[in-house]
């Protein structure tokens, strides 16, 4: 670096400094506090090299000392909000590091891509490549999968003489998708985090929005600029290509891929249930309410027995008589007629009990609840059958346990060691040095996705999103779909300046969670969208400064110009056609977790 690029990093940092202390005792606008924040962020990633962590949490320390608040409590709530991120974040990605590293000591990683390739054939070997990638990518790092994929699609290049760009470009969209969308991976997970999204309801949508991207990318990109470049076959500097196992060497296909299929079984099945639950509840809630009120939208007897002011209902719904006007005289007469209670269980007069062909008194108007009974929703003449609340509750508290993500992925690292010492027949003490040496990488990671979301909500104190909200009318009012366009851009430009997905989805949710209303619903679309629109965003931009171009570089025996033409070119693809269909999703499947309510209305 010149002695003038020096001079004017350090005359950028003291007027940072200069500023914070400054803004610690005088008021400072919210866009100048950002700007702070994001230098700080920036150039200490980019020009001083100094770790992201250390970046993160400066960053955070000093918005959090120009924000409001008083003094005493600027430092404290850095490490409140840095504390709350690792309990909701620290323990899934430190057991996703100990499943991926086991997946691939084990072979399981391996035996899961020859099952593609086996399945598909050579002819669609990019698709057998480009879905190893995705499936792998979600307990495993991109750079790991690329690794592991990159020899075979070497090897399909030397058994075909051709396609090998293809080939490197749907591994590349396969594991770059699901790494960007799909949690325990630790950008989408902080994402999620951050706006207060649930991790299975993340894997769900992540997942539905991965899928075409990948296609799109992986399959018809990849197709397409195989057609208009020839990259060769180099040898790898510095890289010794080992020979593969033999088939016998490698678990079976179904254990090998438990650890990977059950965390998402597990937190999906919670997600599922919790959201089958919610939706249970509003429909018995307005069904009580509508039974409060003397509607009679229930047939088969019923409520829950401990249902507040629930009354029961008649499972024979009686005609209702045409009303009459009525005149003054026949108001006089019906005031002085005794009340007619409604828990009677006999008419009055016996004689005026209704019966029926046969001359058999009929069932009394109103029946005991029985608690657990079968209810029957009734709306403009349709029966609804609803599950009963007490099994339900049940079974939701039993997936609430197995589905927490913490416990699904303790689970599969379980699983995953277990495999390994299943294949490999190691010891205890070697068990724990690679179960060791898997958590201090995941170690640094926590650390940094931690300092990530403690940033993010440092931005918050600062009412910064208030501030924006302001700039886009008197009202302060930003429509719906601005705010995925606003996620969606915020992460491209962060990617593009200081090169890291990861990075840029932290600061990202961050800065789009503190614009968020307090009211979700007022966006008109769940808010895992905004989730998938930043993770889309966080793709655009991949260039020099970013540690995936070097990987797919020089692990792929391209040259820069290379890489930047496919490499680059096909994260853009990515990125536009995941936007794409979330705008898509958010527009036409505004909430896809709330099963369509069935609400009881007077039918008179």
């Amino acid at each position: 670096m010149s002695s003038i690029a020096k001079f004017l990093c350090l005359l950028v940092v003291l007027t940072v400094v200069g500023t914070t202390i400054a803004g610690s005792f005088v008021a400072m606008p919210p866009l100048a506090i950002l700007a702070v924040g994001i230098i700080t962020v920036i150039g200490m990633i980019m020009v001083l090299r100094i770790n992201a962590f250390i970046a993160l949490i400066t960053a955070a320390l000093f918005v959090s000392l120009m924000a409001p608040g008083t003094i005493e409590s600027k430092v404290e709530r850095v490490a409140e909000a840095f504390g709350s991120t690792t309990a909701k974040i620290g323990i899934v990605i430190a057991m996703a590091s100990v499943v991926g590293r086991c997946l691939m000591d084990s072979g399981a990683a391996d035996r899961i891509v020859r099952a593609f390739c086996n399945a598909l054939g050579q002819k669609r070997a990019s698709w057998a490549l480009m879905g190893s990638g995705f499936v792998l990518s979600v307990p495993v790092f991109f750079d790991t999968v690329f690794y592991l994929l990159v020899p075979l699609a070497r090897a399909l290049r030397r058994r075909s003489g051709k396609d090998y760009l293809k080939y490197l470009m749907a591994i590349s969209a396969g594991g770059a998708i699901t790494h960007t969308l799909v949690p325990p991976t630790p950008g989408p997970l902080a994402v999620a985090s951050n706006l207060g999204v649930d991790i299975g309801e993340m894997m769900l949508i992540g997942a539905l929005v991965a899928i075409p991207s990948a296609i799109v990318g992986g399959i018809i990109f990849a197709s397409l600029i195989n057609l208009f470049m020839n990259v060769p076959l180099r040898q790898l500097e510095g890289v010794t290509e080992t020979e593969p196992l033999e088939d016998s060497q490698l678990p079976s296909l179904w254990i090998a891929i438990l650890p990977v299929l059950l965390p998402v079984l597990l937190i999906s099945t919670n997600t599922v249930t919790n959201n089958l639950l919610e939706n249970q509840k509003e429909v018995l809630a307005a069904t009580e309410q509508a039974v409060a009120e003397g509607e009679q939208p229930i047939e088969n007897a019923i409520l829950p027995a401990d249902a507040p002011d629930a009354q029961p209902v008649s499972t024979v719904e009686p005609k209702q008589p045409t009303p009459k006007p009525e005149s003054p005289a026949t108001k006089e007469a019906d005031a002085k007629e005794p009340a007619k209670t409604a828990d009677a269980k006999q008419p009055a007069d016996p004689k005026e009990a209704p019966k029926d062909a046969k001359g058999v008194d009929e069932k009394p108007a109103q029946a005991e609840p029985k608690e657990g009974a079968e209810v029957d929703l009734v709306v403009d003449g349709e029966k609804t059958p609803l599950i009963p609340a007490s099994s339900f509750e049940d079974f939701a508290k039993f997936t609430q346990l197995i589905g927490d993500p913490n416990f699904a992925l303790l689970v599969a690292a379980a699983l995953a060691m277990w495999i390994l010492q299943r294949q490999r027949k190691l010891s205890f003490s070697s068990m724990s040095k690679l179960v060791e040496s898997s958590l201090l990488s995941g170690g640094l990671i926590i650390l940094i996705t931690a300092a990530g979301g403690s940033f993010g909500a440092m931005l918050k104190e600062a009412q910064i999103g208030d501030e924006i909200k302001r700039l886009f009318g008197e009202t302060g009012n930003i429509d719906g779909m601005m705010y995925l366009v606003l996620g969606f851009g915020v992460a491209a430009i962060l990617k593009v300046a200081q090169g890291s997905s990861t990075a840029a989805m932290l600061v990202g949710s961050g800065m789009v969670a503190s614009m968020l209303p307090e009211n979700l619903q007022e966006l008109g679309y769940h808010p895992v969208y905004l989730a998938t629109a930043i993770g889309s965003g966080s793709l655009v931009g991949s260039w020099m400064n970013d540690s995936g171009f070097w990987i797919v570089a020089k692990m792929g025996g391209m040259t820069e110009a290379e890489t930047l033409k496919s490499w680059t070119v096909l994260l853009v693809v990515l990125g536009v056609t995941g936007f794409g269909t979330t705008m898509l999703l958010a527009q036409y499947w505004a909430d896809p977790f709330a099963l369509p309510a069935t609400v009881p209305t007077n039918a008179g």
